[in-house]
């Protein structure tokens, strides 16, 4: 009887730890919440530059700006949230879906504007849709969500500057008819680290579900 309580408390006391909303106002995750509003404001500036900047120069400039602002300001809750020892469940889920809105809603724009592929988009969302889902059924059926792997942050990583260098109008620095060497080697830079995010991408999915499925399993071994 003694033990069976004591298991219980044991019990209650872990699932209180591991509680999805524990911590949801810690300074990180704040961060992160002002990040997704960011991706909003700079969402208004990118559709209404239109594309490539055409409609309004000045609006292109502030969007990749920005773009780059809230881009960064993921590695500022990380810091934050691993040096405060204030890492939380809920920071773990909202800080890759704040990454994915942001990108993902920029690929669409840019998709949108003839500036990549529509096939490339897909696959990106294909793929994010897919672990978003993921973890909410994780959560779901009572399981812990899984931090991004070192594949998936180097993702993150190569997505943004590439994104950061198609966003950004170096186009306009250009006054001369013929389009010259540093420009072409720009541009092809920016689609190499969009491809390569996009193998990453494609990596780190199948990576996260064979770790989620095999951690799974030896959960219920366990049991």
């Amino acid at each position: 009887m003694v033990n069976t309580m004591a298991t219980d408390m044991k019990e209650r006391q872990e699932t209180s730890k591991t509680s999805l909303f524990d911590g949801w106002n810690a300074p990180p995750n704040l961060v992160t919440y002002t990040r997704i509003v960011l991706v909003l404001v700079f969402l208004g500036l990118d559709i209404a530059a239109g594309a490539w900047g055409a409609n309004n120069i000045a609006l292109r400039w502030a969007a990749a700006i920005l773009f780059i602002v809230a881009a960064s300001t993921d590695k500022i809750d990380g810091w934050m949230a691993r040096t405060f020892n204030q890492v939380t469940e809920l920071g773990k889920l909202m800080d890759p879906i704040a990454d994915k809105l942001l990108t993902c809603s920029t690929l669409i724009v840019a998709s949108v504007f003839s500036e990549i592929g529509w096939w490339v988009t897909i696959l990106f969302l294909v793929r994010e849709i897919g672990i978003t889902v993921m973890r909410f059924f994780v959560i779901d059926t009572g399981g812990k969500v899984i931090a991004a792997a070192w594949p998936g942050k180097l993702k993150t990583l190569f997505q943004c500057i590439g994104l950061a260098m198609l966003l950004l109008p170096v186009w306009h620095l250009n006054a001369a008819q013929t389009v010259p060497m540093w420009m072409t080697i720009y541009y092809v830079l920016t689609y190499v680290f969009i491809y390569v995010a996009l193998a990453l991408c494609l990596y780190s999915g199948i990576l996260y579900l064979v770790n989620t499925f095999a951690g799974r399993k030896k959960s219920n071994a366990n049991a």
